[in-house]
Formats: structure tokens, C-alpha cells, sequence
């Protein structure tokens, strides 16, 4: 089904899971730390990586910014940290989803399939324009009136998220839902947070809105500037 990349130290964690995995049909290779697993995922192009963070050379999170500046590949950090702080920032830094440890390898063959389905939905986005804003999902990048948008992946994962939905106002915990994936009761401040970055770098304020308009108790709106 999928070329599974698994950076996991733990021997017997990953013999399981490589096993567990190609009995449901994927191609799996392995490896045990941080920089092996940058060689692989940069050289052998993997369909998606399974990354732990408590890796003997580097931390997962530090592995994963450096992914993040050669590769999109998706990839799902399968860890025991728990730290609801921790797994939003590692989602922030680029991870797809977070699977926290102990699990089998039946959910963990059914993360990887529902994350490849939302790349692959993304493959077929067409370039979505509201006013003079420009969202490409196949390049992630973003245009303001003919300026490039300097976003991180969380943002723009946001930005987009809303302008596919211009017009709509969209609850802040579907944003939790939907963007952070986070499956249960996150915290709003992290949408807050987001929101602010993101109308400062379109040049815009809560209180004199462009494109982000507010709509108390209930979430936010994107749409193109009277």
C-alpha cells in the first residue's frame, strides 16, 4: 500500500511494528535514530514517515524541523510523550498527526491510511483566490496582492483551511479538529495565537479586519475585503 519510513530506537517497538505493518501490505524500512532516518527520508523518498521523539543523536522535534526544510513528506510522530503543550508544538513544527504510545499497529495502519487520503485530496485542490489572496495547496504558498506570504506550515495549513471556505464562519474547535488534528478538547489560545500571526502577516488587526473577521462565541470568517 505505502513505503513506510519507521525512525523508532526502541528495537523491539520497531521490529513489531515493521512486522505488524508489512502483514498489511506496506513496504517498511527502519531505522534507529535521527540522522539515519533524515539519510532515508531524504534519499529513498518514502510515502509518509513514522517518527518517535526520544531518539538517541537528535530530538524527534529537531529531526523533524530539518525534514521539514528538504521534504513535505506527511508524517505521523508515534510517541509516549503526552503533553498537550509538546504534541501542539510538534504539530506546529509539521508534523501531519500524533499518535501516542502504546498502540498497535492496526491504528497505526489506519493513521497512515487517512493521512494519505488527506494528501492525496490535497494533490487535487485547485488554487484558491479570495480578493486579491492567493492559496496554492500543491506549492503551499500564498500570495497578497502579488506579494508572497512568508507563513510557517501551521499557518499555512490555516490560511487555507479558511479561504477554501470563504464566506463561512468556522468554529475554532473545527480548527483544533481539522488543522492541529487534534481528536479531542484543545485549547482556543492556540487558535488565538494563530489568528494574530496570521493577520499580521496579511496586514490586518482584530480590530480593523481585511480578510480574518471575528465572529464572537462562535469562530472566524475569511472573505475578501468590502
Amino acid at each position: 500500500m505505502a513505503q513506510v519510513l519507521l525512525v523508532e530506537d526502541d528495537a523491539a517497538i520497531r521490529g513489531a511494528l515493521v512486522r505488524g505493518l508489512s502483514e498489511r501490505g506496506h513496504a517498511v524500512d527502519s531505522a534507529p535514530t535521527a540522522m539515519a532516518g533524515l539519510e532515508q527520508a531524504v534519499g529513498n523518498r518514502p510515502d509518509i514517515v513514522v517518527l518517535d521523539l526520544g531518539l538517541p543523536d537528535l530530538d524527534g522535534t529537531v529531526m523533524l524541523r530539518m525534514l521539514r526544510g528538504a521534504s513535505a513528506v506527511p508524517v505521523i510522530v508515534a510517541t509516549a510523550r503526552d503533553d498537550e503543550a509538546e504534541i501542539v508544538a510538534v504539530l506546529d513544527a509539521g508534523a501531519d498527526d500524533y499518535l501516542v504510545k502504546p498502540f498497535g499497529s492496526a491504528q497505526l495502519d489506519a493513521r497512515i491510511r487517512a493521512v494519505l487520503r488527506r494528501g492525496g485530496e490535497a494533490d487535487v485542490d485547485p488554487t484558491v483566490t479570495v480578493g486579491g489572496l492567493v492559496v496554492d495547496p500543491r506549492g503551499r504558498t500564498a500570495r497578497l496582492d502579488d506579494r508572497a506570504l512568508e507563513l510557517t506550515p501551521r499557518e499555512f495549513d490555516l490560511l487555507h483551511y479558511l479561504a477554501a471556505r470563504a464566506g463561512e464562519v468556522v468554529a475554532k474547535r473545527e480548527l483544533l479538529t481539522e488543522v492541529w488534528r487534534l481528536p479531542y478538547g484543545g485549547a482556543d489560545k492556540t487558535v488565538d495565537v494563530h489568528l494574530s500571526w496570521l493577520r499580521r502577516k496579511l496586514g490586518e488587526t482584530a480590530q480593523a479586519p481585511r480578510y480574518l473577521h471575528s465572529v464572537r462565541g462562535v469562530g472566524v470568517r475569511l472573505g475578501a475585503p468590502d
